[in-house]
């Protein structure tokens, strides 16, 4: 699913065929994954303009264009994940937290923690089930 995003961010004109085989192809024909990852994918950039603007509040002097692509694209989805998803935040986070580790710098792990920490603890879901819990 990043790399999906990732490449969204930098050719944002992508055929969605292209989102389809390689989520088919990377996830070995597994409908249920497939949709799981489809839907997140769908819902990262259905919204992204809503995430961008939560998530640039929350980067204290870091704008979203000064941002690693990564880094960048890792911070929306676990925002997503946080926002539109039952998955309990903290394991949005530590996944996001995964991911950034892996994919991004030395410091990305603890950047993407820091601004998905704050995200958590002062936003609040979409479905206004109230205060940001675990």
């Amino acid at each position: 699913m990043l790399q999906i995003l990732y490449q969204d961010d930098l050719n944002p004109d992508q055929d969605a065929a292209v989102t389809q085989r390689f989520l088919r192809d990377r996830l070995h024909h597994d409908v249920e994954l497939i949709a799981f990852a489809s839907e997140l994918v769908e819902g990262v950039r259905g919204n992204r303009s809503r995430l961008d603007l939560l998530l640039a509040a929350r980067a204290a002097n870091w704008s979203l264009a000064r941002m690693a692509v990564t880094d960048r694209n890792v911070l929306r989805l676990g925002a997503y994940e946080i926002m539109f998803t039952d998955a309990p935040r903290r394991v949005a986070i530590n996944e996001a937290v995964m991911l950034a580790r892996r994919f991004g710098t030395r410091q990305s792990g603890a950047f993407v923690n820091g601004i998905l920490d704050r995200f958590r603890q002062e936003g609040e879901r979409v479905n206004g089930d109230g205060p940001p819990g675990d």
